[in-house]
């Protein structure tokens, strides 16, 4: 298929993000979004963002203007109907993600690939919630999309080969490096990444060293980028939760059994940066406090 539009579902950090890398690659965009006026909101932000890159010289005025006259908000998702691949990339809830999938079904074209950004729930559930099993796939972005290079496809068991050839090739154009997983709760990336965090929440929990002192001694002491409380942070201690949440009922091993700090964080609405207190504190522009 000849992807030349896109829808994408979900107008949070990961639709925008995924919305903001197709409309660079050429693509027009469609964004639906549950919140009224929230798709619109949000390419009020990536105008923000875009902005951002031209005043500091990463991006020029006028691929900015391409880019912008490329995105459109939408209210429902049947004015998703002429899309060529509609990404879903709302939050990580089981329930949430197959009643999408359930209407996507029933109101896209025919011939229309489905995706999910999910990075843990089953391909093959949602792909049977849609009626088009063979036409749904995971494509799994990581946060943050522009920046990460990675880009995991996961094949439900009936989807089909050239329903996989699409979205890989699509992923490609839009400058990502594709890596095939099975349709396992977790899949490649979170299957490892989980239980890092977890662990560092208990370790947290547990009095084994301050926040800081367990970045650090990650970062320098197995060269990661980031610590990984600040990476769940920046994840989103929800999307965490729910993950490991996921992992723990589906696989049934109590490894996966996320700490009682991270519910407690959750409970209390620190989700990290976006609310701008988690295992930090943040100010507006996301900068963490000292």
């Amino acid at each position: 298929m000849n992807v030349t539009k896109i829808g994408v579902v979900g107008a949070g950090q990961m639709g925008l993000g995924i919305a903001q890398v197709a409309a660079q690659s050429g693509i027009d965009v469609k964004i639906v979004d549950a919140a009224p006026d929230f798709a619109q909101m949000g390419i009020g932000k990536l105008k923000k963002t875009l902005d951002r890159l031209v005043e500091r010289g990463k991006l020029e005025a006028g691929s900015r203007d391409q880019t912008m006259a490329r995105l459109k908000a939408v209210q429902e998702h049947r004015d998703l109907g002429d899309c060529d691949v509609i990404i879903e990339a709302a939050p990580e809830k089981e329930d949430l993600k197959v009643a999408i999938f359930k209407s996507l079904g029933s109101v896209c074209r025919d011939d229309a690939i489905l995706a999910s950004n999910t990075s843990s729930i089953s391909i093959t559930k949602l792909g049977t919630a849609s009626a088009r099993p063979d036409r749904v796939i995971g494509m799994h972005f990581m946060n943050p999309v522009p920046l990460m290079k990675l880009v995991e496809i996961v094949r439900g068991l009936p989807t089909s080969d050239a329903t996989a050839e699409t979205v890989t090739e699509l992923a490609k154009r839009l400058g990502k490096t594709v890596v095939g997983a099975r349709d396992i709760p977790g899949f490649i990336v979170n299957r490892m990444l989980i239980p890092l965090l977890n662990e560092a929440c208990y370790g947290l929990y547990e009095g084994l060293g301050t926040a800081a002192d367990i970045d650090t001694g990650v970062k320098l002491g197995l060269n990661h980028p980031m610590g990984p409380l600040e990476l769940a942070d920046l994840i989103g201690l929800d999307t965490c939760l729910a993950i490991a949440e996921v992992l723990h009922r589906e696989l049934g091993d109590d490894k996966y059994r996320p700490c009682p700090l991270l519910r407690q964080y959750v409970a209390a609405g620190w989700l990290g940066r976006k609310t701008l207190r988690g295992f930090y504190e943040y100010d507006a522009q996301g900068a963490k406090k000292s």
